[in-house]
């Protein structure tokens, strides 16, 4: 495959749901975690609002083992905030424990995305603009396409973006503003990470070569159309 250069397009994974008894049931894993007493506070609120229930908790001096019974698809994507939440301190191990009634709608990413409205290389000058909305996970010279996600934005909304946009050429070079043109170091996401990133709407795309993020419906007219198409189907 990698000789061939094969490009592979994963979605979001789905949790498989069960109806027992007329009732519809979930998978619950059981959450050991060992955490320092600073942070035990934060990963308690975000447990919480993954559907989790507290079973128990004991101080280890420094340390707080946390045990919690939490939803399978409440887990999706939390190890890296786990993870960024204890600063690196933090250990969880997780097993299957049974399937239990549904737990109700968990909330999901907070934050939208960048997504590139054009075709073409990402320039310096256009990324210099658009880090100022949220985090990159592209360089310069990046080849992007419309619909590539191309980072996180800090609102709660996916924004579209035009990273291949250069500065307008001029006779006069201005010196100071093209030294103060200096970027952040884009996030570079693992393919596990990506995987816990995407919303349903979009696609982890695997290649020999790299690991990108894009929208399943690339254009935004596309995007508009099935948006329309799923509150219709939610109104009937």
């Amino acid at each position: 495959m990698r000789r061939e250069g094969y490009e592979v397009a994963v979605s979001k994974p789905e949790v498989i749901l069960k109806t027992i008894d007329g009732i519809l049931k979930e998978p619950i894993e059981e959450v050991v975690c060992s955490v320092p007493n600073d942070y035990s506070g934060t990963v308690i609120n975000k447990l919480n609002l993954r559907k989790g229930q507290m079973i128990d908790i004991q101080d280890e001096g420094s340390y707080s083992r946390i045990i919690y019974h939490v939803p399978t698809r409440g887990l999706l994507g939390y190890r890296s905030e786990f993870i960024n939440d204890t600063k690196g301190e933090g250990v969880m191990v997780h097993k299957f424990l049974d399937y239990e009634e549904y737990r109700g709608e968990i909330p999901g990413r907070l934050n939208g995305v960048l997504i590139s409205c054009d075709n073409g290389k990402a320039m310096t000058y256009a990324l210099w603009n658009i880090q100022e909305r949220g985090q990159l996970f592209i360089s310069p010279q990046t080849e992007v396409y419309e619909g590539m996600i191309i980072g996180m934005a800090s609102k709660n909304m996916d924004m579209e973006v035009n990273p291949i946009k250069n500065k307008k050429m001029s006779a006069v070079r201005s010196t100071g503003n093209d030294e103060a043109m200096k970027l952040v170091p884009p996030k570079i996401l693992s393919l596990e990470e990506a995987l816990e990133f995407i919303n349903d709407d979009e696609l982890v795309e695997i290649t020999p070569d790299a690991i990108r993020l894009r929208k399943k419906y690339l254009t935004n007219l596309d995007r508009r159309r099935h948006m329309r198409e799923l509150n219709k189907a939610e109104e009937a």
